[in-house]
C-alpha cells in the first residue's frame, strides 16, 4: 500500500513541477506573445510597419496630429516640426522631428509610439521610423528624424472606424536601458 501512495505521490509531484514549469515558461513567452498579437491587429494603437504605400491614393482626408514627449530625466527636446498635416488615404507622408540632448554626455535613446484613437492602429502604416532604431546624440547635438507613413484607405471601409477624421501619433522618448554610468576609468582625466 505505501508503494501505490508513493507511486501516486511521484506522479503529482511531476504533474505539479510540469505546471509549474509551464507557467514559468509562459511568463516569459508572454512580452513577446503580446508585442505579436498587438503588431498584427494594431491592438492599444500599435501601428504597423509597411514595404510600400498603396498605388492609388483615396479622395478621403484625415488630419493626422504629432505629439511627442520625453520621459524624466533624458535631458533632450524632443518636438514634431509639423503639429499636424492632412493627408489623403495611402498618401505617403514624411514628418521630421527634432531632438536636442542638453546634457554633457552622449546620450542614447529610444522612442515609443502609439496612435489614438486606439481602434486605428492596425490601419496606421509606417514605412521608415527613427523609432524602429535606438537614437544617440552627442552633447549639444541637435538630429532631425524622419517618419515615413500612410494611412490605410481601408479605415473608411470599416464600420468601426469609419467616422475617424482625426489620428494622433504619439512618441515618447525614453534613455536607451543599457547605458550605464561611466567608471572610473572612462571618466576624462584630471589635470
Amino acid at each position: 500500500m505505501a508503494r501505490k501512495s508513493n507511486r501516486g505521490n511521484g506522479a503529482i509531484a511531476a504533474v505539479l513541477g510540469a505546471v509549474v514549469l509551464g507557467m514559468v515558461g509562459m511568463a516569459f513567452a508572454s512580452v513577446p506573445l503580446y508585442r505579436v498579437f498587438c503588431a498584427a491587429t494594431g491592438f492599444g494603437g500599435t501601428t504597423q510597419r509597411a514595404t510600400a504605400a498603396p498605388k492609388q491614393e483615396s479622395a478621403a482626408v484625415v488630419t493626422v496630429r504629432f505629439d511627442a514627449e520625453t520621459a524624466p530625466g533624458l535631458g533632450w527636446d524632443f518636438y514634431p516640426l509639423q503639429r499636424e498635416v492632412r493627408v489623403h488615404l495611402g498618401e505617403r507622408r514624411e514628418i521630421v522631428f527634432r531632438a536636442v540632448n542638453h546634457t554633457p554626455q552622449p546620450v542614447t535613446a529610444r522612442a515609443v509610439y502609439n496612435v489614438t484613437p486606439t481602434k486605428v492602429g492596425i490601419y496606421f502604416d509606417k514605412l521608415q521610423c527613427f523609432c524602429f532604431d535606438e537614437q544617440t546624440l552627442k552633447s549639444g547635438e541637435s538630429k532631425d528624424m524622419g517618419v515615413v507613413f500612410f494611412v490605410d484607405p481601408d479605415l473608411m471601409h470599416d464600420r468601426s472606424t469609419s467616422e475617424v477624421r482625426t489620428i494622433t501619433l504619439s512618441y515618447t522618448m525614453f534613455r536607451a536601458a543599457d547605458q550605464r554610468a561611466p567608471t572610473a576609468s572612462a571618466a576624462a582625466p584630471i589635470n
